[in-house]
């Protein structure tokens, strides 16, 4: 009896647990926008963890988030924070401990400070970046909820449980591959696990601007005076009567009456607009006030829409000189997580000539869209809607919808951000379409000042065509803006001399990037334009493709795969790969390869 009596304890703490991170919890979750420009203190630092692998919730049956402490010599706590070693924050949990390079689980982390200018008049928020993938956030003992995704930011309130001393933090990360995640069980990529964006604790008036949306009205593009549309989301209980909108150097300042729900559509009339563009990235300061909170934020204004196979930046037609991006800072082997990360490979990026990145295969950093905006590059973001994922599953579609959204509420007004991508690589099934089209539906019903696209697969050769036309029959094509498509012809199936004997239709009158093409190459091995892996064969595979590309009818584009090799475990020849894919054009030591230099040139005569 006495055996059956533990285990029972044992089940009743267990599904304590379940129950509490099933929806029990006390915080509030409240998306809050433009977080670098609010007040706030950085939780960044290191942090003590304790490493969960049964994924209890608990030790020696007591929950970890209550972070318990003996109180005399008698008692019996079977873990210690403060006992921990610890991990810098941000970062991933892989670099840092060789023993966790590829853990997956659950790992708890504990950060305890003080707040002694607490103000009852204000509101306190944890603010989380991002933290890979599903994050059981806790304060002072409560669990103020549960996120999943592991590439936005998302928020919970503290304002009732913060105190002016030791006050701690106890945040569970769990980067579990599951078959109904986004992404799902199997990647390209490296699992990073952990706290891997910026914490902060952020102070607010009781009454707060959430969220706010600012874009050029389309329909005023070519007229002196042009109209900016807008949106302010307030949170609180008492609204204020009317709000302020300030540009001071279009000398706008306008008040507007703030609607009893607190959510207020506007319009902003506007003369001697600069438009943002790359060759112009021109930025201004916009103040919007509400009561006793201020903001401010440095915002561009741009349209972005296509005519026939045309793509049209301010009603101009572009031709995207792009590249694809994974959000790695390859000298560390971790996320990349700061201002300097943003600088290097944005850096990289213009010296190749580029004007347009596509970030895959997952929401970046926000600070490398932030700095894009200042320097005039164009981006192409998406969700990680790529192999395996369950289409069937009405939970993940609802799962995509909501960290979609998260997207859009981060990065809606950043003019370097034009086409939301809704999947890569996605073979074509009734289920598979109805779910797409139903999240290209949402998406453009929250956000209609970008375009829509995805990478999608050719079909087949038409056959008896005297040039080897492939065609692109996808029924998705009909939800989307732009036909984007991925071919990897001379590196997957045969060699590079087959490529200029082929082209590519789709029977649509749509502009087409080519999202992705390329080859791998471990820089510093050298051979003849045959051999593998060597830094010619990639050199002469750019050449060849570019070529056959270039004959593409509504060509607008395109972003080869990829700027720099980065870690992935699908990748493990000896000698060559050794857990990294090579198809970057810069190592992972920052060395440029051959190809580099053919696509420069490319760039440099379009």
């Amino acid at each position: 009896m006495k055996n059956l009596k533990k285990v029972s304890h044992k089940i009743t703490f267990s599904l304590i647990l379940i129950a509490f991170f099933a929806g029990f919890s006390y915080g509030q979750d409240i998306f809050i926008s433009n977080t670098q420009n609010r007040n706030y203190a950085s939780l960044n630092g290191k942090w003590e963890y304790i490493i969960d692998p049964y994924k209890t919730g608990g030790m020696g049956g007591m929950a970890i988030y209550k972070n318990a402490e003996p109180k005399d010599k008698t008692a019996r706590v079977e873990y210690s924070f403060d006992a921990s070693e610890t991990l810098w924050v941000p970062g991933n949990w892989n670099s840092q401990k060789p023993e966790l390079k590829y853990f997956e689980g659950n790992v708890w982390y504990r950060r305890t400070f003080n707040e002694n200018d607490i103000d009852a008049n204000k509101r306190y928020f944890i603010n989380i970046g991002a933290a890979n993938y599903l994050t059981t956030v806790t304060f002072n003992g409560k669990i103020l909820g549960r996120h999943e995704g592991g590439f936005n930011p998302f928020t919970f309130e503290i304002t009732d449980l913060i105190k002016e001393e030791n006050n701690y933090v106890i945040i569970g990360v769990d980067n579990t591959r599951r078959p109904d995640n986004i992404p799902a069980e199997v990647t390209d990529w490296f699992n990073h696990g952990g706290i891997i964006r910026d914490v902060k604790l952020i102070e607010t008036p009781k009454t707060l601007i959430g969220k706010y949306f600012l874009s050029l009205d389309k329909s005023t593009l070519n007229k002196k005076t042009k109209k900016i549309n807008g949106k302010i989301e307030l949170v609180g209980e008492h609204f204020p009567e009317s709000a302020k909108i300030e540009i001071p150097e279009l000398k706008v300042n306008q008040i507007i009456k703030i609607k009893p729900s607190g959510t207020t559509h506007f319009s902003i009339e506007a003369r001697n607009v600069e438009l943002w563009s790359p060759e112009n990235p021109k930025l201004y300061q916009v103040i919007i006030e509400a009561g006793h909170d201020a903001l401010e934020d440095q915002i561009g204004f741009r349209t972005i829409e296509t005519a026939g196979k045309q793509i049209l930046l301010n009603g101009k037609p572009i031709f995207l000189k792009g590249i694809c991006l994974h959000d790695e800072n390859p000298f560390r082997q971790d996320r990349a997580n700061t201002i300097e990360d943003a600088k290097t490979v944005l850096g990289w990026a213009q010296e190749l000539g580029c004007n347009f990145i596509r970030l895959a295969h997952y929401p970046h950093q926000e600070n490398i869209v932030r700095l894009a905006d200042q320097r005039g590059i164009l981006l192409w973001e998406e969700l990680p809607l790529y192999w395996g994922i369950q289409w069937g599953n009405p939970k993940v579609l609802e799962k995509a919808k909501h960290q979609y959204k998260e997207l859009i509420n981060r990065d809606y007004n950043r003019a370097s951000s034009i086409i939301w991508s809704i999947a890569n690589e996605t073979a074509p099934n009734d289920e598979r379409t109805a779910f797409l089209s139903e999240l290209a539906d949402y998406v453009r019903s929250i956000d209609d000042t970008r375009l829509i696209s995805a990478a999608i697969k050719k079909d087949q050769e038409l056959d008896g065509h005297p040039d080897s036309v492939y065609t692109y029959n996808d029924p998705l094509i009909e939800k989307l803006d732009i036909i984007s498509l991925n071919e990897y012809l001379g590196w997957y199936g045969g060699l590079p001399d087959e490529t200029r004997k082929k082209s590519f239709t789709s029977g649509y009158e749509k502009p087409i990037i080519v999202s992705e093409f390329g080859s791998g190459g471990r820089q510093g091995f050298h051979a003849d334009k045959l051999t593998r892996w060597s830094e010619e064969f990639q050199e002469y595979h750019y050449k060849e493709s570019i070529a056959m590309f270039d004959k593409i009818d509504g060509l607008v584009g395109m972003t080869p795969w990829i700027l720099v090799d980065f870690m992935s475990p699908l990748r493990q020849l000896r000698g060559v790969q050794d857990g990294w894919n090579r198809k970057g054009l810069i190592s992972e030591k920052g060395q440029k390869k051959k190809a580099f230099y053919v696509l420069k040139e490319y760039y440099e005569s379009k």
